[in-house]
């Protein structure tokens, strides 16, 4: 299949099937409606992806649909591995990205503070696809456009394998 992206127990996903979420809320992808929380990169990456762990929007939406991950610290620490963007093996695709502060990130722990300025979307075919709490839509960007998400200082891109 043509820019199959294989998605663990979900199956497969494409990168026509990722743009027909292009410009639509959080509000119109969740049955759940938005959890008012405030990251809907998790939210966004875990509907697609199917990842229902920790936090969900059903806890805290109107629990209507399927349950869906609110947490990026929650996702990164699910990663079967994860690494400073710059090192990510050629071969670890799709795999998500997560934009935070450095300080915020034990890698060794495998591990992410809860604290504001952390974002993560889906990296496939060189492109990653992410909710825009700013535009309060899905975009899709390059990484390098994704790396300024945040403003410096100690702001920094990693990888994490797909949980």
């Amino acid at each position: 299949m043509a820019n199959a992206i294989v998605i663990g127990d979900v199956g497969v996903i494409t990168a026509p099937q990722l743009d027909g979420y292009l410009g639509k809320s959080i509000g119109a992808i969740c049955p759940n409606g938005p959890a008012g929380h405030g990251d809907n990169s998790a939210h966004f990456v875990s509907h697609v992806l199917g990842y229902s762990f920790g936090v969900t929007c059903q806890m805290l939406g109107s629990g209507r649909g399927p349950a869906a991950t609110l947490r990026v610290q929650e996702i990164f620490s699910r990663c079967k591995a994860a690494g400073v963007w710059r090192l990510r093996p050629a071969t670890l695709q799709p795999c998500l990205v997560f934009v935070a502060r450095a300080s915020n990130v034990n890698l060794a722990a495998k591990s992410m503070a809860n604290a504001p300025r952390k974002h993560v979307g889906i990296f496939a075919n060189g492109c990653i696809w992410h909710y825009s709490d700013r535009q309060q839509a899905l975009i899709k960007e390059t990484p390098s456009q994704f790396a300024r998400y945040y403003s410096s200082p100690d702001t920094a891109m990693f990888y994490g394998s797909l949980p």
